[in-house]
């Protein structure tokens, strides 16, 4: 299996995907609505698309999702520039926590790919359990706080954008048997009725609140999601033995925290720009 080619073109997707997501973030409407600008924010989201299916063709799920965690740390610096603020020392001592963890849990897991596919049942379960999630985090979202509305629908949007990946890893080894092959199969289809999904969870994540909050939630969602269809559906599995095992799922944690750290900042931010103006909002009707 070629490792190098799949990390570099991981990389380039995180990079286009944090793009995308920006452009598209900013250029939505407060009640979620879409303007001319966004469709360039979906066509370079679409791009990195593009760029992550071939990197899921020649690499596994376990090797290709916890890269594309990176587009967080892409994503943050260039919201701050936008901002005309400055990234604070712990924005950037989390981010290069996730970075290093990243790489760290890639080093040491050493996913290998395997084309025994579960049992129905198993897979019947596997559905069972996504669909109850997604529809506990898209119920809890109508009556959360806008912050945690954001980060929820955030969360439904990983959900569904890491079936899409475990969906094209399907339709990527379809291929093998044929070029008409992955038109032979539900898979393909249920590419599209997913991503709208995602695409329609993630709208509502933007237009509850700002990208840092809802972000890393749907960026950190979408590798654990496909990483346990990859393993629990496609067999994949790690070349590392027992201790090596508990060091990557350490790593793997700490990488999952350091995500939720960023959203939490975003949070303190915002309550830190809004107190003075509630403030000053008292002092007028007090006066």
């Amino acid at each position: 299996m070629h490792v190098l080619l799949p990390i570099v073109l991981a990389l380039v997707s995180a990079l286009l995907v944090a793009i995308g997501t920006l452009v598209r973030q900013r250029s939505s409407t407060s009640s979620g609505g879409i303007t001319k600008r966004w469709w360039i924010g979906v066509g370079i989201a679409a791009l990195g698309f593009v760029v992550q299916a071939v990197a899921l063709g020649l690499g596994t799920l376990l090797l290709v999702q916890p890269l594309i965690v990176l587009s967080v740390l892409f994503a943050l610096p260039m919201e701050a520039y936008l901002d005309h603020r400055r990234l604070s020392f712990h924005e950037w001592k989390w981010g290069i926590i996730l970075t290093v963890c990243v790489a760290a849990f890639v080093a040491l897991a050493l996913p290998t790919g395997n084309k025994n596919l579960a049992s129905g049942p198993t897979v019947a379960y596997s559905t069972v359990v996504v669909i109850a999630i997604l529809v506990a985090l898209v119920v809890g979202a109508k009556f959360a706080s806008p912050h945690y509305r954001a980060l929820l629908f955030g969360s439904a949007s990983g959900l569904l954008t890491g079936v899409q990946s475990f969906l094209v890893k399907i339709v990527t080894g379809q291929f093998s048997d044929g070029m008409a092959t992955p038109f032979l199969h539900p898979e393909l289809y249920l590419i599209i009725v997913v991503a709208l999904g995602s695409v329609v969870t993630q709208q509502l994540a933007f237009a509850a609140h700002d990208l840092q909050t809802s972000f890393p939630a749907m960026t950190v969602i979408e590798p654990v999601s496909a990483m346990a269809l990859g393993v629990a559906l496609l067999g994949e599995r790690t070349q590392t033995g027992l201790i090596g095992a508990l060091a990557a799922s350490v790593v793997f944690l700490v990488m999952l925290w350091a995500v939720v750290v960023l959203a939490k900042h975003a949070a303190e931010r915002e309550g830190e720009y809004e107190t003075p103006h509630v403030a000053v909002e008292h002092d007028r009707h007090a006066a």
